[in-house]
């Protein structure tokens, strides 16, 4: 089937072309699927002061008239659908029925700040004293620029570009080198809706430090946001506040933990780990990185995993029942195999999988790996694939101790019939999201977003929009 898409960068409501241009690929295949220009600071600049420009004109706009150009942007999204989340599995290598729930996803967040957007109410306070009355308003912060991963791609994009227009902001957008052919087909969408020229830019480079310092050091720029790994969010919020002091959301790395207790309903726990952990072929900030298992129940739920797993349908995403695609890319599949490898060569096991696939250069064989230990990297950092590393525990205290045990903390799952115990254990896992006897939670009404060293700040929910709003405190003085 032929998908009809853009290739040019999308900046002040006009598509960009370059001399300098880089190849997209399959990574089911590595084939070249399209060429985009390789943009740099310069263009970047111009991108920022097109926003600058179209700022006041937006943010003058009534909450209601934002909305109903949202509105309109995101009915064109559910109506291209199947195309988007072709464009998705196509760059990306998610299976299509992944692909298109992304899509659907991603959509919702416009749908959600289109209607939050005639919500974001100030208030009064009393005062304290006669001659006086206070109150608050909220007002769009201003510009904003936003870097999103290549795991999501279209998703990532809407979960910031939509609180920040629906706010009355301004944005320029650098999707990710290895994804950029969703955001050009959200630009296209955008550009029917309406949105006027200037407000949502896209700026495709293969240069991703010489567009950030720019985004970062930009005075123009007001709000900095960015999903990605640890390491380069330290380096990105640093920039922004010693450049500019801006406002920054970061959310990055995670390493979540799923403990299942003796008590968990063991058919459900399976379902809700294959679910978290294999969803994108693992590729998600917020899959279960390892496995936590009460010693009661081990040798059960190892045997049920590790059978569900093996069934798992391994190939190219855009076949039908293909439910673990391909990895990213060469450098992802190879840390894939070097974690497990080291895993093995401790003493772990591989129930199943513990190799490459035959379907191609960049897939992995859906793995569970039984007798990991705390001190084994597949329970230290993030995995990024499909491997499930089982830790034994034995009690209460010793789960939560190895859950915590990580400088990261975004998203956590646990399964337990007890209701007690439900509520102990949410409330001592160091995490901003906590998911108890379900493998997936995320959708556009909750704050998702992380504390320790996953990140700053909320998207989604009534906290998405805050984010990009600031508020100003009002006196009224000189009452008799």
């Amino acid at each position: 089937m032929t998908i009809q898409f853009r290739t040019d960068a999308f900046i002040n409501g006009e598509w960009r072309g370059s001399a300098q241009r880089f190849a997209v690929y399959n990574p089911a295949n590595q084939q070249v699927i399209a060429e985009v220009p390789d943009l740099g600071a310069a263009e970047t600049e111009e991108a920022i002061a097109a926003a600058d420009a179209a700022l006041p004109a937006w943010a003058a706009k009534t909450a209601k008239e934002r909305a109903q150009v949202l509105r309109a942007w995101y009915e064109l999204m559910m109506g291209d659908i199947d195309r988007l989340a072709r464009l998705i599995t196509m760059e990306g290598g998610k299976p299509l029925a992944e692909a298109k729930g992304e899509a659907a996803y991603g959509a919702s967040f416009i749908e959600w700040f289109a209607e939050e957007a005639k919500r974001a109410y100030g208030r009064t306070i009393p005062s304290t004293t006669a001659t006086r009355r206070y109150l608050t308003i909220k007002q769009p912060v201003g510009v904003c620029a936003a870097v999103t991963p290549w795991n999501f791609p279209m998703a990532m994009i809407t979960r910031k570009a939509g609180p920040a227009l629906a706010a009355g902001c301004t944005i320029v957008l650098k999707p990710p080198s290895q994804t950029p052919l969703t955001s050009l087909a959200l630009a296209e969408l955008s550009e029917r809706a309406g949105l006027p020229a200037g407000v949502l830019n896209i700026v495709t480079t293969e240069s991703a430090s010489a567009v950030g310092k720019v985004m970062c050091e930009s005075p123009l720029v007001k709000k900095f946001s960015f999903t990605g790994s640890t390491e380069i969010g330290k380096k990105l919020g640093a920039a922004c506040v010693g450049s500019t002091v801006k406002r920054v959301s970061l959310e990055l790395g995670g390493n979540a933990p799923l403990l299942v207790f003796a008590d968990a309903d063991l058919d459900q726990a399976v379902k809700g780990a294959v679910t978290s952990k294999f969803r994108n072929a693992g590729q998600t900030c917020v899959c279960a990185n390892r496995i936590l298992v009460e010693d009661a129940i081990y040798d059960a739920f190892s045997k049920k995993l590790a059978e569900a797993v093996s069934n798992l349908k391994v190939g190219d995403g855009q076949a039908d029942g293909i439910e673990i695609g391909p990895l990213i890319d060469a450098k992802t599949i190879e840390k894939v195999e070097r974690m497990v490898a080291e895993a093995l060569a401790s003493g772990a096991t591989a129930l199943t999988g513990g190799k490459k696939h035959d379907a191609g250069a960049q897939f992995y064989t859906p793995t569970v790996l039984a007798n990991v230990t705390r001190d084994m990297r597949v329970n230290t950092e993030e995995i990024f694939g499909p491997v499930a590393p089982l830790i034994r525990f034995r009690s209460d205290d010793e789960a939560i101790s190895i859950a915590n045990d990580t400088p990261y903390g975004l998203a956590a799952y646990f399964f337990t019939k007890d209701v007690h115990r439900a509520w102990r254990v949410a409330e001592r896992l160091q995490y901003g999201m906590v998911s108890i006897n379900d493998g997936i939670f995320s959708n556009e009404v909750i704050p998702f977003g992380g504390i320790k060293e996953s990140g700053l700040g909320r998207e989604g929910g009534v906290e998405g929009l805050d984010e990009y709003l600031d508020v100003k405190f009002v006196n009224f003085g000189g009452f008799a």
